[in-house]
Order: structure tokens, then C-alpha cells, then sequence
């Protein structure tokens, strides 16, 4: 037995948060308040609840202000310079991270920060249908894949290779459709994206 199989495995918690909101005024999404908090911070907590006890979180736009503003003990923050040519330069960023960290990291579980209709239980669904490095599985809305998907690290090196502009790992996981675990989060999460002046309604 190895030592990595000698161990419970580490599913970690990926949050990208390098958005600068250009639909919104310019307006950084990590720092965008709800519940009396930036917005990353509650994105973050979604992550620890739902049993992420690694979390790194992608910074862009407005890195130093989020540092400053924030509230995130024990996150490892990973700055993506790259970040305005997309969320796939930025779940790079992310991935080369986790592969890096001295935890020894099996799996990533990525949630979007502009998301906080999806909340603790839909990411412990989709974290549970963890089984091995090789696993890959997404939340799915009514039939449709979104997010949090977690994906092992046997498939990490093959994202990193298709990851571009806004597609993240879509045409990665377009080709990987038949191995994708569905999970239905219908019922307990709200896949909405905050990315226009009437979607702030959403925050509270």
C-alpha cells in the first residue's frame, strides 16, 4: 500500500475569484457584499462546510484589495496575473497549485465565486461522489451540468492542456462525457451567475 492510499484521501476545495466584473462596472466579484461580507468570503465557507478542510482560491482583478478586505484563514491565495483572458487561465492557476501542495491533494472540488445560490449541501453532494483519482463529477440543474464539478487528479494535466479563455474545462469534460458522475442538485442549490446589475438583486 502507498502512502497516499494509506490515508484518507484529500478532495480540496478550488475556488475561482479572479473575475473583474466588466458587466458589472468594473466591479471585482470577490468583493461584491453579501450578507454584510465580501462575497468570497461566503464562497469560501460554502467550501469548509461542506468538509474542504484545503481550500485555494484564485485572486485576479483586484488581488491586493481582496487580501486586504477579506477575511480567508487558511486559504492558500494563488494570484493569477492571466486572470482578464479568462476562468480557464485562471482554473490553471489553480490546478498547478493544488499540485504543489505538501497535503497531497487527490482531487479538486471547483466552485465559482459569483455563484452563492449554490450552497453547502449541493457541494457536499458533489464532493461525496468522490471514489477515487480518476473521478469526475459535476452538480447538474434539471439535466443541465454546472457547478461545483470535482475533478481527480488523474485528470488535472488534461485540463490544464484544453483550459482557455471562458471555456474552463468544458471541452474537456465535452470530450469525457461518458465518465462524468451526475449529481442532481435541483432541489437543494440555485445555479444562478452574478454577472449584470439585475443579478445583484440576488445578494443579500
Amino acid at each position: 500500500m502507498t502512502a497516499a492510499e494509506d490515508r484518507s484521501p484529500v478532495v480540496a476545495g478550488l475556488l475561482l475569484a479572479a473575475g473583474g466584473g466588466r458587466r458589472l462596472g468594473g466591479r471585482p466579484k470577490a468583493l461584491l457584499t453579501h450578507r454584510g461580507r465580501p462575497l468570497v468570503e461566503h464562497a469560501v465557507g460554502v467550501l469548509r462546510g461542506a468538509g474542504c478542510q484545503v481550500v485555494h482560491v484564485v485572486l485576479g482583478a483586484a488581488a491586493g484589495a481582496v487580501r486586504e478586505r477579506a477575511e480567508l484563514p487558511g486559504c492558500v491565495l494563488v494570484d493569477n496575473p492571466d486572470w482578464a483572458e479568462g476562468m480557464g487561465s485562471s482554473l490553471r492557476a489553480g490546478l498547478a497549485s493544488l499540485a504543489t501542495d505538501a497535503r497531497g491533494v487527490d482531487a479538486a472540488l471547483v466552485l465559482l465565486v459569483d455563484q452563492p445560490g449554490i450552497g453547502v449541501e449541493a457541494v457536499s453532494r458533489v464532493r461525496a461522489a468522490y471514489r477515487s483519482r480518476d473521478s469526475l463529477a459535476a452538480a447538474s440543474y434539471d439535466g443541465e451540468r454546472g457547478h461545483p464539478v470535482l475533478f481527480g487528479a488523474g485528470h488535472w494535466a488534461g485540463i490544464e492542456k484544453t483550459a482557455v479563455g471562458d471555456r474552463g474545462a468544458r471541452d474537456y469534460l465535452a470530450a469525457h462525457r461518458d465518465a462524468i458522475t451526475p449529481v442532481d442538485c435541483s432541489d437543494v442549490a440555485e445555479p444562478y451567475d452574478i454577472d449584470t446589475e439585475a443579478d445583484l438583486a440576488h445578494l443579500e
